[in-house]
């Protein structure tokens, strides 16, 4: 997401600057389209996107500079998609059962690592999937994992370390060798 532009486009969108919101949004969709899928499935991704950008969009002049602008729209989408996921609590978070064939009574041996890594993933609570992901996809500091998830630094690595712990028992379980 880091790009030379982003400051101004920052500030042309809190100006209400139409041209520079459609900059912005075509410069971090994909990056939020990625961690989204990966908080709350395929399936929902593109309604939580919509409230992002609409709450990105209504809450851009909050910004002010104290942190990167990365860092406090992580801090939007994360929200976003936990909020997604209480909302709609009536409906079950993806689980291994039904969404993985590998969840049979014996390891299915024939899936791919990733395939593997996807499904474990959809096992983990959804505040660890999104410590995990900004992480290890996108490549945050703790520092600034504190910043997002609103937690200290000491705090953001003991959850790592139980995500990082929760995926390897998921995907040994899954069939995953070593």
């Amino acid at each position: 997401m880091q790009d030379l532009d982003l400051g101004h486009l920052v500030e042309a969108c809190q100006k209400q600057d139409r041209l520079a919101q459609h900059a912005l949004y075509e410069q971090v969709v994909g990056r939020v389209h990625g961690l989204v899928v990966r908080m709350v499935g395929r399936n929902e991704v593109d309604d939580v996107i919509q409230n992002i950008f609409l709450q990105l969009f209504r809450t851009i002049g909050s910004f002010r500079g104290e942190s990167r602008f990365e860092t406090w729209l992580y801090r939007l989408v994360v929200n976003e998609a936990l909020q997604h996921r209480r909302r709609n609590r009536r409906w079950p978070i993806p689980s291994l059962e039904g969404d993985c064939p590998a969840r049979a009574s014996e390891p299915d041996s024939s899936l791919g690592d990733s395939e593997l890594l996807s499904g474990a993933l959809d096992a983990l609570a959804p505040d660890l999937r999104a410590l995990f992901v900004l992480r290890e996809v996108e490549g945050l500091s703790y520092r600034e994992l504190a910043e997002v998830t609103n937690v200290p630094e000491g705090t953001v690595g003991s959850r790592l370390n139980r995500a990082r712990q929760e995926l390897r028992r998921s995907m040994l379980a899954l069939g995953w060798e070593e």
